[in-house]
Parts: structure tokens; sequence; C-alpha cells
């Protein structure tokens, strides 16, 4: 636990991860940054860990940048600011690139890097009170760190307009847009969702569910080529030979539970 991020790890093995800056709606600043991205590197590394819930305390998921961090920024040099830059795509990659099913509970608003947040998220749950924004524009930037991850999520044809007009939109929107999944009506239902998201989850074998999330990262966009085929049966092939594979199968013909399914 931080000043600035709170972590907790259940019996389950579920991580919750709460950003704790609610007096600036969880804006990002030098600390949030660098313990967002050692807590997500060290929950994916962690084996006890299944599965990663972020959200934020207070109002708002995340404001996207702290105004006093970026007024500092504005005075650093170009190498300064580079680097700067850099430790924010790092946190970003972390979570994106995480081993880990992760689920965001967007309890509030989210805006600039806070749409970068739910986009690197695996799975995301808006309550429908919620409220986002891509709003660099109108301070005089662009959403450049995020956008690999938001245009991903949402599409070029929706990003062409919401980098560009920087204008509010509801959590059904979001929805719409593929930005979330889920909407729920208040925080205890979206919570109530994600637990249900949870179970799924903790039902499903953890190697079989990394190596589920490479396999996106290899396939999403890439021209159907015999390559990419024969990745693809590479991969099958041997999720088959692996001990998960030969336990599930094992655990499906004898109606039992495989041995990573966890209890409810």
């Amino acid at each position: 636990m931080t000043d600035v991020l709170h972590t907790t790890i259940d019996d389950r093995g579920v991580a919750a991860v709460t950003m704790m800056r609610a007096d600036v709606h969880n804006a990002f600043n030098d600390d949030l940054i660098w313990e967002l991205h050692n807590a997500f590197k060290k929950l994916g590394e962690d084996e006890n860990v299944r599965a990663i819930v972020l959200t934020g305390a207070g109002k708002s998921f995340s404001a996207g940048a702290d105004l006093n961090w970026m007024k500092a920024a504005a005075d650093y040099t170009e190498a300064q600011n580079k680097a700067d830059a850099l430790r924010l795509s790092d946190m970003l990659a972390a979570l994106n690139d995480c081993p880990k099913p992760t689920i965001a509970i967007v309890n509030g608003a989210a805006f600039g890097g806070g749409v970068g947040l739910v986009a690197c998220c695996d799975i995301a749950i808006a309550v429908e009170g919620a409220v986002f924004s891509l709003s660099e524009a109108r301070l005089g930037l662009t959403p450049a760190t995020i956008s690999p991850y938001v245009v991903a999520t949402i599409g070029a044809r929706a990003a062409r307009r919401y980098f560009l007009t920087a204008e509010r939109f509801s959590a059904e929107k979001a929805k719409e847009i593929g930005l979330v999944q889920e909407t729920a009506p208040s925080l205890q239902d979206a919570c109530s969702l994600s637990h249900v998201m949870l179970k799924n989850i903790l039902a499903g074998a953890p190697g079989a569910q990394r190596e589920a999330k490479a396999l996106i990262r290899a396939v999403a966009g890439k021209e159907i080529t015999e390559d990419l085929r024969a990745d693809t049966a590479n991969r099958i092939a041997a999720r088959r030979a692996s001990l998960e594979g030969r336990e599930g199968l094992s655990a499906f013909l004898e109606k039992r539970k495989p041995e990573w399914s966890v209890d409810q």
C-alpha cells in the first residue's frame, strides 16, 4: 500500500488495485504512474495472482494528467519530456501486456489518460453515470501515448471523432463504440457484475488465459498467411500436450472440477 495506490490480494488470488488520489480525481503524477507500473509488473509476475481489478477512489476513475504535473512538464527540455512520456507509456504497456486477466471498474469520470487505462484492460465495466473524454485537443495536446491502445479498442473511425472534438460522452456511448463492454446502474451493481466476470475467469486455466492474451496480440490485425496459420496450429498443439490441457480434458471426462478451479 502507498499514499497514491492501494493494492490487496484476496484468498482467490484476485488483486484489487485502487488509485487513491481522490482529491484530484485520481489524476496522474510521477508517483501514481510509477506505482501503477510497479503494481502491474509485480502482479503480472506473481503466480498466486489470478486476476486484477482496477478502479479509482472517490467520485472519479481517473482525470488523466495532473494539471500541476503537466505545468511542470511544459518547462522540461525535449529530452526530459520524452523520458517523462516514456514512463507513462511503460505504465500503459505494463497493464496492456499483463499476462493476468484485467478488469476496469469505471466508477466515475475517465478523461485523457484515464481512457487509456480503460482501453488497456481486458474487460471494462462502467457505472452508467460515468463520463468519458479524450480531452487533449482542448489543452493543445494530442492523446499520443494512449493512442495505440485507444485506437485498437474503439477503432480509427470513432477515434477520428473523439480525438478531434474532445467532447464528453456517456457510458452508454462508451459501450456502443467498444471502450467498455458492460454498464451498470450503480457502483455496487458494477462490482456485482465484476464478480460474475471473475467467477468465469477463475474457472479457466491460468496458463491458457495467459497464452490466450498472447494469442490475441499475435493475430489481431494480421493477414491470414500460411505462417500465421502454422503459428496458431503450433500454439494449440502445445496446449493440448500441456499439463493444463491434459488436466482440463481429464476433468471434463471425469465430471469434476479441474485443479485450478477456485471455489467462489
